[in-house]
């Protein structure tokens, strides 16, 4: 899949590896690298999995997804978060893509993004 010609660019926001531990020994990522990606096309997803709201003390707990699709090559890692408008979404699972059997062709690359709130 080449970029969508109305699509929309995205940021995905990939932390360095860690190369210092906090007091605690935690591990510290190193510095955020911005990587925009024009040509994709986001979906909402069905939020009405078990954890799409729940009830914690005193909050509501909203967990709102999104389906993306990014041209075929792009590499969204399951540690990467993408900033979608003013929204920064954790990427939920591996990203997955598709080459059809019977033309070659390719599709694009779907990864499912989750943003939690409350």
């Amino acid at each position: 899949m080449r970029e969508l010609p109305h699509g929309d660019t995205v940021t995905i926001l990939r932390a360095a590896a860690a190369t210092t531990q906090d007091v605690y020994g935690n591990d510290v990522p190193g510095p955020v690298t911005e990587i925009p990606v024009p040509g994709c096309s986001v979906s909402p997803r069905d939020g009405t999995g078990p954890a799409a709201n729940e009830i914690l003390g005193d909050r509501d707990t909203v967990i709102s997804g999104l389906t993306l699709y990014a041209p075929f090559g792009t590499d969204i890692r399951a540690t990467d978060r993408v900033r979608i408008g003013g929204e920064i979404y954790e990427v939920d699972g591996r990203a997955g893509t598709f080459r059809s059997p019977f033309s070659g062709s390719t599709g694009p690359v779907v990864a499912a993004l989750e943003l939690v709130t409350g």
